[in-house]
Formats: C-alpha cells, structure tokens, sequence
C-alpha cells in the first residue's frame, strides 16, 4: 500500500469509527448513515485510492474541477454529488455527470437543471439546500432557499422533467438563531424533511454534517455526512 492509500485508509478508519460512536450513541443502525467524500482541490489519484478503499460516494463543490475529475474517473463505480452554490450556465456540463445535485435553491435552477438532464438523457436526484441563516436577514453567502420555500421548491422539482426530489441538505449556518448551534440546526432540518415526505415519500435523503460536527447531525437523524478534510486532510490554500 503506498504512502497516500495507507494515511487515506487511517483516516477513513478514524472517521468510520467516529460514524459508528455516533450511530450507537443514537440509537442507530450504522448503515442508517451513508459517507459521502468531499475531495474538492484534491487529484483524481486521491479519487482513485478512495474508490479502492471502498469509497463510492463523493462530492465536488466546482464545475469546472469537478467536470475534468469525473472524466478521469470515468471507469469507476462512483456516484458524484454536487454540492457547490450552481450557476445556470454550468447546469450543462454539471447534468452530464453528476447523480446528485445538492445544492437546489431556486426555480430558474430548477428549470434549468430539467433541461440539460433531459438533453442528456438522463435523471437526477436533487436535495434543495435550506438556508437557516435566510431567516436572520444576515444571509452568510453559501445559497440556499428560507426554510418556508421548502415545500413550493419541491414542488417545481417533482413537476420537472428529468428531476427527482430526494430531500434537503443543509451546511451548520454561520449566522442567525443557529449560528454555532449546528444540532439544533440539523433538528430543524429533521422536522421540515418529516413534513417533505408527507407530499413526496421518496424525498428521504437528509444531507448533513461535515468533518467538525458529523456526530451532531447523526444524532439529529441525518441519512448522509460529507466530509473532507477528516478524510484527505487539510486542503491547500486557493491562490
């Protein structure tokens, strides 16, 4: 095993206990709860050691980094979330690759999506990512739609061709009523994805937690973690 697979292996290890403390903690089955491996800034050998060490879930934030990735790793068995904030001029390329899309916001994304999965041929899942800092009128820049545009989002997405509505992610908010309270956060997700699934039952995906506060969301019932630095370790600095 060379030097990278050995520490990604260990530091895989390590966060696979963390899950399974908190599953147990909770209450949970361990397999109630689905690792997804952020390796944006990080190669497509990285990507290629995770898949080896068993990794089938992982998440990029950039399009245009993403795209070239995805290429690369093409032979592999590999879902790819998107989770970054989405602009309409990249839905193109971003519908070509991705099975996931996490970061559903807005209507005009959502009709932009439609078209280019159609175009593509294909169908993907969309998680509408709830901004609870849209409440304080203190938005931090990340996207996301107010808790309350929940139910009409969802909506638009299941009426859109193409488009699946799988459920709601969202990041521990740095302003606002949660800021620095990332369980009660991942609380109120839980009870919006509750009331998600009374209009669309198969909108059960809970997308939630990182490398600092994934035991806080697995307690709170998250179904999905993303994390990256826990996994590849510090990311360098973008210039």
């Amino acid at each position: 095993m060379t030097g990278r697979k050995a520490e990604l292996a260990a530091n895989l290890a390590r966060v696979e206990e963390r899950i399974s403390a908190a599953c147990a903690a909770a209450g949970r089955d361990r397999d109630e709860v689905t690792l997804i491996v952020v390796t944006k800034t990080y190669p497509a050998s990285d990507v290629r050691l995770l898949a080896e060490l068993g990794v089938r879930q992982v998440a990029e934030n950039r399009d245009q980094e993403a795209a070239g990735k995805a290429a690369e790793c093409a032979d592999l068995s590999l879902n790819w979330h998107f989770v970054g904030q989405l602009q309409t001029n990249k839905v193109r390329s971003v519908a070509s690759y991705a099975d996931v899309v996490q970061s559903v916001d807005r209507k005009r994304l959502v009709e932009a999506l439609s078209a280019a999965a159609v175009r593509a041929g294909r169908e993907l899942d969309c998680l509408i990512q709830v901004a609870f800092d849209a409440e304080s009128g203190q938005r931090s820049g990340r996207g996301g739609v107010a808790p309350d545009g929940v139910p009409e989002l969802a909506e638009v997405i299941a009426e859109a061709q193409g488009l699946r509505p799988a459920g709601l992610m969202t990041v521990a908010p740095l302003v606002g009523e949660y800021a620095g309270r990332p369980r009660a956060a991942f609380d109120r997700l839980l009870e919006i994805s509750s009331s998600l699934r009374m209009a669309h039952p198969a909108a059960n995906m809970v997308s939630a937690g990182m490398s600092a506060d994934l035991e806080e969301a697995v307690a709170a019932g998250a179904t999905h973690v993303r994390v990256g630095t826990a996994v590849l370790g510090v990311r360098p600095r973008l210039g």
